[in-house]
């Protein structure tokens, strides 16, 4: 008997209409993506969430007309946790990097990247993986390279469990759901389980805000 493939439901918000068009034409040729939203503003593709239709993954710019891509991030995030982010855009720089992450994106591109490669990335996603372009991957990895200020405050007990550490371990060793599923011989979806219960004890959005508070000693 075959399965069914699943049909993974991506949705684009990019204001420029030539980019916009590209990258959608490019993925509703793929026999397992579904592509019917694609719009310049979060605003729009808000009122399309309102009536019903939520999609599984967005690549998000960031300077938008109206809300900004980081800000209609956040909001989504507060909304529709389970929805996968990762921006799509021309900012290099640490802040908005940074700042997307901590809202809770799960990866970060530039525009220059292929549509091949966009495509990879939200496989990458669709696996439990965080995609980076590899400029901003070297920007991530330098800023916690960097010395640390000592300190004498005490750990902070997170209020982790011994399985939802494991599960920290494993992202901070970069693997997919996928990976620290068979790693502890587990389902997916129970990791997916522990990991937002892992989100709400530590008060993050993201898996990448989650490994900086384990490198940084704080779990």
């Amino acid at each position: 008997m075959i399965m069914d493939k699943k049909i993974h439901h991506i949705a684009i918000v990019e204001d420029n209409e030539k980019i916009r068009d590209l990258i959608q034409k490019y993925l509703l040729l793929q026999n397992d993506i579904r592509c019917d939203h694609a719009y310049g503003s979060v605003e729009s593709l808000l009122q399309v969430m309102r009536e019903g239709d939520i999609p599984e993954i967005i690549l998000m710019d960031i300077d938008l007309e109206g809300m900004s891509g980081i800000d209609g991030m956040k909001l989504i995030k507060t909304k529709y946790p389970d929805i996968e982010i990762i921006m799509l855009t021309v900012y290099h720089d640490s802040h908005k990097i940074f700042n997307s992450l901590r809202a809770g994106a799960s990866g970060y591109l530039l525009k220059h990247t292929s549509l091949p490669e966009i495509r990879e990335a939200i496989d990458v996603v669709i696996n439990g993986g965080s995609p980076m372009s590899p400029q901003i991957a070297r920007k991530v990895i330098t800023h916690f390279n960097a010395p640390e200020t000592p300190t004498n405050d005490p750990k902070v007990d997170s209020g982790l469990t011994m399985r939802e550490q494991e599960i920290v371990v494993g992202l901070v060793d970069g693997l997919s759901y996928k990976m620290i599923a068979d790693r502890m011989d587990i389902s997916i979806d129970t990791v997916r389980a522990h990991i937002r219960n892992i989100y709400k004890k530590l008060h993050v959005n993201s898996k990448a805000e989650v490994i900086a508070k384990s490198l940084r000693g704080e779990i």
